[in-house]
């Protein structure tokens, strides 16, 4: 007898327990994992009401002169500054190298570009042998795409091979030094104290010295560990060919970024749609087509960026509540801009631009409903429930899904970097890029467009932030602003400023004057 409990008891214990394993179905968001996969069903599904009405109202009913639209599709005029060869700019090299340099990437497509270019930089100071970076598994995006199935490596091993040695992997000697290696415990081999923005003396002071000894040396962390100030005209020119003619997607990416843009360019009618949007090639009618244009819209709106601005964006005290939760998970209390309210951030430029808000920016700036306009984003905070707005002022709005069919898109479905690569490769081809927010995508087209002489508008976010908070404005008042505020943002080539990027201002160390 003793040996069993009363079976009163056992009830009583017995509950605890089968609350707690109803508990993920009773309230399956409580015990949602933490990404982007599974945003908050209350603060991400309610659709926000537009913010701007009064605003929305005109842009819907706006009228744009013939003038106005000729002069904002036109493309730049030539600049005092221009892309020049720098094939012939490179020493010889060296009969032997003094190791290999491996280094780790992390960060989102566009960083680990300019991480790569810099790479490269750091294998000429050190007459090294770079292998093929290698590009950490995203933490946000779960991306494990490596450089090859990204970039075409053999082009790049051979727009290089006059400046630096490069191999796809190590030799069978150095096999043991992989990341894993790195990762079990410190490591002689591994420089982990690279400071950013490092100098050239830097890494010959304290990486020329490993190679030395042990043929090999990897740098992890590596992202934004070079100096953009005071290096050798030859290693500034080297970042620059990396970016602009030897980072090229592979083969597919490139494919498929072609029929997008064509797509984009000879508007189908109604017969040439076919299931799943896909828009069928209408063989030997192109000939007979005046080409369109098209603009590319970058749409920074994910949940990251919207928690990490600490601004408010229309979903009420849920959403306000959601995202607290998720900046002080991630970030643990150290988003600086929590600190202010939202009217201050605001007042500061400092809030990415809600769909909405980019939309009437591209209304006033003069773009009408009949404008061809690609939506260039990975993952909308709030699903297509945001986007609907934007979308009722640009109805002819276009994404990759909207413009490939499943099978056309199967090899990018799931990788973010291949996706960002491909929305890379249409922003480039376009006629005018637009970035709805700051951000590596914004820097990386901002100079790589410049660098081509291709018309960028630049958001003016100190001008737009009080605008919008400014409740009383009138259309006409606003697009007056809008007009004003942006006339020289619009692909004026701005000289590159100490400390600022060359990959995103290129003039003067990857351009000459004309």
């Amino acid at each position: 007898m003793g040996r069993y409990p009363p079976r009163q008891n056992n009830r009583r214990g017995a509950m605890p327990i089968l609350f707690v394993l109803l508990l993920p179905i009773l309230f399956p968001s409580l015990f949602a994992p933490l990404s982007h996969a599974s945003p908050s069903v209350i603060s991400e599904w309610n659709t926000p009401k537009p913010r701007h009405s009064r605003l929305l109202k005109g842009a819907l009913q706006r009228e744009t002169s013939l003038e106005q639209q000729s002069e904002l599709w036109t493309p730049l005029p030539k600049q005092e500054w221009k892309t020049c060869k720098v094939s012939g700019m490179a020493s010889r090299l060296p009969e032997s190298s003094e190791g290999y340099i491996q280094v780790f990437l992390d960060g989102g497509l566009n960083q680990q570009r300019m991480g790569i270019c810099d790479a490269v930089a750091v294998a000429k100071i050190l007459n090294a042998t770079l292998v093929i970076p290698y590009l950490e598994v995203n933490p946000v995006w779960q991306d494990s795409s490596t450089f090859m199935e990204i970039f075409d490596v053999d082009h790049f091993i051979s727009v290089l091979k006059d400046d630096i040695r490069v191999v796809k992997e190590l030799p069978d000697e150095y096999s043991w030094s992989t990341r894993e290696y790195y990762a079990a415990a410190i490591r002689s081999t591994r420089i982990k104290t690279a400071p950013v923005r490092a100098s050239a003396h830097w890494y010959l002071e304290n990486v020329l010295p490993v190679l030395q000894s042990y043929g090999v040396a990897a740098i992890a962390p590596f992202s934004h560990r070079l100096d953009f100030d005071n290096m050798p005209m030859e290693v500034q020119r080297l970042r620059c060919k990396v970016n602009f003619q030897a980072l090229v997607f592979v083969p597919h990416i490139r494919a498929l970024g072609d029929a997008l843009v064509s797509r984009l360019r000879y508007s189908p009618s109604r017969n040439e749609m076919v299931g799943d949007n896909y828009i069928r090639e209408v063989s030997g009618s192109r000939d007979d087509q005046a080409a369109g244009k098209f603009v590319v819209l970058h749409l920074r709106f994910d949940k990251d960026m919207a928690a990490h601005s600490a601004c408010h964006f229309g979903g009420g005290k849920a959403e306000k509540l959601a995202l607290a939760k998720y900046r002080q998970v991630i970030w643990q209390g150290r988003v600086l801009n929590s600190q202010f309210t939202d009217e201050e951030l605001r007042s500061q430029g400092r809030c990415p631009l809600t769909p909405e808000e980019i939309g009437l920016v591209l209304a006033a700036l003069g773009f009408d409903n009949n404008t061809r306009l690609y939506l260039a984003s990975h993952k909308v905070y709030g699903g297509e429930a945001r986007i609907s707005t934007l979308r009722s002022l640009f109805p002819l709005m276009e994404d990759k899904k909207s413009l490939a069919s499943s099978e056309e898109r199967v090899k990018i479905k799931g990788k973010a970097s291949l996706l960002a690569a491909v929305d890379y490769y249409v922003s480039m081809h376009s006629d005018i890029f637009v970035s709805a927010s700051p951000g590596n995508m914004h820097n990386a087209m901002v100079g790589h467009r410049t660098y081509i002489n291709m018309k960028t508008i630049r958001p003016n976010m100190a001008l737009l932030g009080p605008l919008f908070l400014n409740k009383n404005l009138t259309w006409p008042e606003f697009q007056e602003a809008i007009i004003e505020g942006h006339k020289n943002r619009q692909g004026i080539i701005r000289l590159r400023k100490k400390e600022q990027s060359l990959y995103t201002y290129p003039a003067p160390d990857c351009m000459c004057q004309a």
